[in-house]
């Protein structure tokens, strides 16, 4: 069986991603890649990516449980601008090591950016570029973000139920995010956050 790679923010699970994980699981075997900025051992978070490994981890075991793997090996480590400029730099080549530590076989890598599935293709990881979904995480985030503030919105028709729990059972890290600044950064056209915020 083949393995397919999803490398992903999921921040956090939407509708969408299931959708895409779940075609995804009808022919293949799943390894889904949270990605995580790490600053001395320690998990950045952001306005933009608020919710942990972890919990991002229990969003996908809340929906899949055990039918997908899910990899800690999507992981930048501080600075981030050692990673580029891209094929030139060696740690971005240790990067792409690190995504393929303990796939065996065949495997390929999903997207649904035709910018990202280039830069894949770049490092030999057989992007497999499909459509991008309507629904993005940017948008739950930043209905999550305004019913912290008090406005009522729609976000939970957005998540899985078991999604939508776990993100009530940690409101306090959107209260903690709605207002403050957007801590990332952009190096080479990718986001990625600032290091002025951890989750110990």
């Amino acid at each position: 069986m083949t393995v397919a790679i999803y490398l992903a923010h999921l921040n956090p699970l939407t509708n969408a991603h299931v959708e895409i994980i779940n075609d995804l699981k009808k022919e293949d075997s799943v390894v889904v890649m949270p990605v995580i900025f790490v600053d001395e051992g320690i998990e950045i978070n952001s306005k933009s990516f608020p919710f942990s490994y972890e919990i991002r981890k229990k969003m996908l075991s809340s929906v899949f449980g055990e039918s997908i793997s899910v990899s800690s090996n999507y992981t930048f480590h501080r600075p981030f601008y050692r990673y580029f400029p891209p094929i030139l730099s060696p740690y971005s080549w240790k990067l792409r090591a690190q995504i393929l530590d303990g796939i065996e076989g065949n495997f390929y890598t999903y997207t649904g950016d035709k910018t990202e599935g280039l830069m894949l293709k770049v490092y030999r990881l057989k992007p497999r570029v499909s459509f991008r979904r309507p629904l993005s995480a940017s948008s739950v985030k930043d209905k999550l973000y305004r019913e912290a503030n008090g406005e009522i919105t729609d976000w939970k028709s957005d998540v899985p139920s078991s999604v939508a729990k776990i993100i009530e059972d940690n409101w306090e890290i959107i209260k903690k995010f709605a207002n403050s600044k957007d801590m990332t950064t952009r190096i080479a056209g990718m986001k990625f956050p600032k290091a002025s915020l951890k989750t110990r």
